[in-house]
């Protein structure tokens, strides 16, 4: 079973958000539904990046990484670095 942690972006305010699922389709019509709510006045939200793991924590663990860079271009050069697919 793979797991991914992935990068959205909302166009509209500029925003970005880290996380990881099992199931990246259904976790992004989720934040686009308006489902999760600390993602949901900031839909639609289109996916940027993601990276697949083969275990949970590994992803969890990237997540948590992600969320800890202050800045964007850390987190670009975090995307470079970790061979992350680009959309």
């Amino acid at each position: 079973m793979k797991y991914c942690t992935y990068i959205l972006h909302s166009q509209k305010f500029d925003k970005y958000y880290y996380g990881q699922t099992e199931d990246l389709s259904s976790r992004l019509l989720k934040h686009n539904g308006g489902k999760v709510i600390s993602t949901r006045r900031y839909a639609p939200w289109v996916l940027f990046a993601y990276k697949e793991f083969s275990t949970r924590s590994e992803a969890t663990r990237t997540e948590r990484k992600l969320k800890n860079l202050k800045s964007r271009q850390r987190v670009a050069q975090f995307i470079r670095s970790n061979d992350f697919v680009r959309i």
